[in-house]
């Protein structure tokens, strides 16, 4: 239920009085009053006060700078910073561009130093690997050569003589050989 007054009134407008059917007078409104109110009467209350604000936000917005719910002149934020204060800010901003390009740049050259060195790595790990495999590819090969060899060694044994006096055995022969020639 909407009353509005006579004459040129707008939405915006309108008072609690108008809405609320009372027989008091306006500005006398208690708390009891509001208690026993309607859902509807509150919920057209609740409108008519946010539209209220709202025109009265647009009006001085274009006066003041909004932020965060706190109006803030803009004619007082550019008085505030003399010359040699912008100029300090210049001076710290270019300080700080430098910086962050050294900053930059440093980290760039890590990374490519770190990636020389994994590669550099990688590299050794890969001959080790295959220098595992060759020597292991010999010791296969030299068991083999022993494995071949060990029937004559068992039959040697069999007839007293050990490798020791086969080397001995080899060594005077050797010796007699070069004093003989």
């Amino acid at each position: 239920m909407m009353v509005q007054h006579s004459g040129q009134v707008s939405a915006l407008e309108v008072s609690a009085s108008a809405i609320v059917p009372t027989l008091s007078p306006a500005g006398s409104l208690g708390f009891d009053d509001f208690t026993n109110l309607t859902p509807l009467v509150k919920e057209e209350l609740r409108f008519a006060i946010q539209n209220k604000r709202q025109s009265h936000r647009m009006s001085s917005a274009l006066d003041t700078v909004t932020v965060s719910e706190r109006p803030v002149d803009t004619s007082v934020m550019k008085t505030e910073f003399s010359p040699e204060e912008d100029e300090r800010k210049k001076r710290r901003r270019e300080r700080n561009k430098i910086a962050a390009a050294k900053c930059r740049n440093k980290k760039k050259e890590k990374t490519e130093c770190l990636q020389k060195e994994s590669e550099k790595l990688e590299t050794i790990n890969a001959e080790l690997k295959a220098q595992i495999e060759e020597l292991k590819n010999e010791k296969q090969h030299l068991i083999y050569m022993l494995n071949l060899h060990r029937p004559t060694c068992i039959v040697r044994a069999q007839n007293g003589r050990t490798p020791e006096d086969e080397r001995n055995l080899f060594i005077q022969q050797i010796k007699e050989g070069t004093l003989q020639g």
